[in-house]
Order: C-alpha cells, then structure tokens, then sequence
C-alpha cells in the first residue's frame, strides 16, 4: 500500500498548519486537513484508518501529540480531499485528537477530527499512518487513540507511513 500528501517546497502546505488563513482556523487552531491519495490497499480492504501524530513535540510538551485520528473510511474512498476532516465527517469516524487531554482543556470544537501542526520550536516532521483494515470498527466519533489500537488488533491487512514536515 502507498500513501501521498502534496507537499509544497518539501512541507505540509501552510493552508493545512499553524500558518493556515483565517478561515481554517478555529480557537487559534488550523483546522482544514490535508489531501490524502491512498492506492495499492491490499485485497480484502473493507476500510482505511488515520493517526496522525507529531513524535517531534515529545521535547515540547513531554509527549507525543495526536493530531488526527480517523477510521471506518470506506475502501473506495482512496483519494481523501483537502478539509475531508470537517466537509466529509458524516462518511467516516473521528477521534480525540491531543486537545481532548485533561491537561489541555481543548475547545470542544477542536478536540474531534483534524487540528494541524503548530510546532513551535523548529519543524517538525508530523508521522502519517494509514491503515488497511479487513472490516468496519465499532468505533464511535470521540474516541481515544488507545481504542483504534484494541479495536484494530488483528484487523490490519497493511499499513503505510510517511513523514510530513511542517515548518515553525
């Protein structure tokens, strides 16, 4: 399986971070996800799954930030378009991205579906995973990365993993 992000000048394009226009941002939070291209998924795909996750902000913030957690997208959904997070939302689940945590007190606006890179420090290489699944989760919007993973456990037929880089 292959997965594909335009890039612009080998970064995540600024319409999808911390540099996003005003109106793909919400409570100072990029919110307009970035395109994705999925293609050779194996035989016997019945859905996609998305983490995505920023392993750079460990230093930062002392763990590893999620940024978009999505799953049960339908297997001939292989070409995600941009924004797809908000303007697509009723076609697949969505989970609680890092802004959900107790320690943040995220908007409740911001903590379901995509919240882009705002690396604060230095670019960030943000790590994409798509996963090729052999059926439907029972997952609901709202929830954890912990949950995809006990859920996915023995489901995963391939995955795909790309780093994005996104700049400071």
């Amino acid at each position: 399986m292959k997965i594909s992000v335009p890039l612009k000048n080998g970064l995540l394009a600024d319409e999808y971070g911390k540099y996003a226009p005003a109106s793909a941002m919400l409570a100072d939070h990029p919110i307009k996800s970035f395109p994705i291209l999925i293609s050779d998924a194996p035989v016997g795909t019945k859905a996609f799954a998305i983490v995505f996750v920023d392993f750079d902000s460990t230093p930062v913030c002392g763990f590893t930030w999620i940024h978009w957690l999505a799953t049960n997208i339908p297997a001939n959904m292989t070409e995600l378009p941009a924004d797809a997070s908000r303007q697509l939302a009723d076609q697949f689940v969505q989970g609680r991205n890092s802004n959900a945590g107790r320690l943040v007190n995220g908007d409740p606006q911001i903590i379901n579906g995509y919240v882009g890179p705002q690396p604060p420090d230095k670019t960030h290489d943000y790590t994409l995973i798509v996963y090729a699944l052999d059926t439907m989760l029972p997952l609901e919007n709202g929830y954890w990365l912990n949950d995809f993973r006990r859920a996915a456990h023995g489901h995963v037929l391939d995955r795909a993993k790309i780093d994005l880089p996104s700049r400071a």
